[in-house]
């Protein structure tokens, strides 16, 4: 087992709690979880990346665990997210990384290799489409409109934070099982991020990221081809978003490719960590 430290790094504006493995003169790859998760969503990488000499670093995004939890929505548009995360290269004295990205935490990777592209050597995409590329596929495929319905509910006031943590967030525990192939999460792992959604506020912060969606955040998103390596990795069981959403986000690519992985979902990085963890190291390599 790889040591793990935490430390609150300043950036932009807030502090992130950050997970950190790995030798200090490896280097930078940057981890970032999805919704629901948090830092922890990444551990079978965090190990695997430390033992191989990376100086790994993933970080509770904002709104998200133990970072910090601006209270307005408009706190948590997709170019602020982005900016946490070039802030956070630069407090471990680095002006770029490798950046690996899974559900939401994707979504600000595709961000950031857009808009800033000097601050990413590399891009893994782990079931996320380039932003861009939805309200394309939204055209193409009506069936990802009724994927996509969940966040419509989540634009609600209140009353998502009130369903999600009843019963002792039961229905949270349940959507990730449901969703997953069996086994995918064990109990003690769910109680993690149970721990993570008690949190005071993280419930609204991880809704806000749904929230600025409304606001217009997602049109922020630059479209002209990204020039640096990237490569996706897709789990072809995702109930969530459609295999079409990652063939599309090839388009906004220069030096692009898709990796399939089967008997996986969109949680593909905790049901296929041997493929998942090979497939990023021989990339990065």
């Amino acid at each position: 087992m790889q040591e793990v430290e935490f430390h609150l790094i300043e950036t932009n504006g807030i502090r992130l709690h950050t997970a950190v493995a790995g030798p200090e003169d490896g280097e930078l790859v940057v981890l970032l979880h999805g919704f629901p998760e948090f830092s922890y969503g990444f551990h079978h990488q965090m190990e695997a990346l430390a033992a191989s000499g990376y100086r790994v670093v993933a970080p509770d995004q904002r709104g998200y665990h133990l970072s910090d939890k601006p209270e307005q929505i408009e706190d948590y548009t997709i170019n602020k997210l982005s900016d946490d995360i070039a802030g956070l290269i630069e407090a471990f004295g680095e002006t770029s990384a490798m950046v690996i990205g899974h559900d939401w935490g994707g979504a600000v990777s595709w961000h950031l290799a857009a808009s800033k592209p000097d601050y990413v050597k590399k891009l893994i995409a782990i079931n996320i489409p380039h932003p861009a590329a939805m309200p394309r596929v939204f055209m193409k495929n009506p069936l990802q409109w009724l994927k996509s319905s969940y966040m419509a509910f989540f634009q609600l006031p209140e009353v998502p934070e009130k369903l999600m943590a009843a019963n002792d967030f039961e229905s949270m525990k349940q959507a990730m099982k449901g969703t997953a192939r069996l086994d995918a999460f064990t109990d003690q792992e769910l109680e993690r991020y149970k721990d993570a959604w008690s949190q005071p506020g993280a419930l609204t912060g991880m809704l806000n990221w749904y929230r600025t969606i409304r606001k217009g955040s997602l049109l922020q998103m630059p479209k002209a081809p990204m020039r640096m390596p990237v490569r996706i990795i897709w789990g072809l069981g995702d109930q969530f978003l459609s295999p079409m959403l990652a063939t599309e986000s090839l388009k906004f690519c220069e030096n692009a490719e898709l990796v399939w992985v089967g008997e996986a979902t969109h949680w593909v990085h905790h049901e296929q960590p041997e493929i998942v963890n090979r497939l990023i190291k021989e990339f990065l390599a």
